[in-house]
């Protein structure tokens, strides 16, 4: 347990996710105008937040138990396949999902009786302004925190 307590790459990864999720809340606050403490657990937005966490942790890695170590590979790895998924599969299913809810409103207008339609999510995936601006947030971190 107190190795788990003390390991200072998955507090900084935690804590930049955080960060990268309170940043969402604060933009949306400057240009909506608007307070919604729910974006802290949404995916979605500006910066991505899971860009920063596993840019961070494959920095960290790399600083730590250096660039040609199986941790900063495996790292490397995963943070190419979350940051591909969150910007093209889920993009694309928050697009969809726009899709199907214009079609089921229109449907609900033609059906007297019955039908609400459920909103789905659109809110999924990362523009890919989005996710840079994660990536950096993660680098960032990672040279200024992970081998304090």
């Amino acid at each position: 347990m107190e190795a788990l307590l003390q390991n200072r790459i998955l507090w900084l990864t935690l804590a930049v996710t955080m960060t990268a999720q309170a940043l969402k809340v604060l933009i949306e606050l400057l240009i909506e105008k608007k307070l919604d403490l729910r974006r802290m657990g949404e995916t979605g937005g500006m910066p991505s937040s899971h860009s920063a966490a596993v840019s961070c942790l494959a920095v960290s890695m790399g600083l730590t138990k250096g660039f040609g170590s199986p941790f900063f590979t495996i790292s490397a790895v995963l943070a190419v396949v979350v940051i591909y998924d969150s910007t093209g599969i889920r993009q694309a299913a928050g697009k969809h999902a726009e899709i199907i809810n214009e079609m089921s409103n229109e449907l609900a207008d033609l059906i007297e009786h019955g039908y609400q339609p459920q909103k789905l999510k659109t809110l999924l995936g990362h523009t890919y302004p989005q996710a840079v601006a994660g990536i950096a947030l993660g680098i960032v971190a990672a040279l200024m925190f992970a081998r304090q």
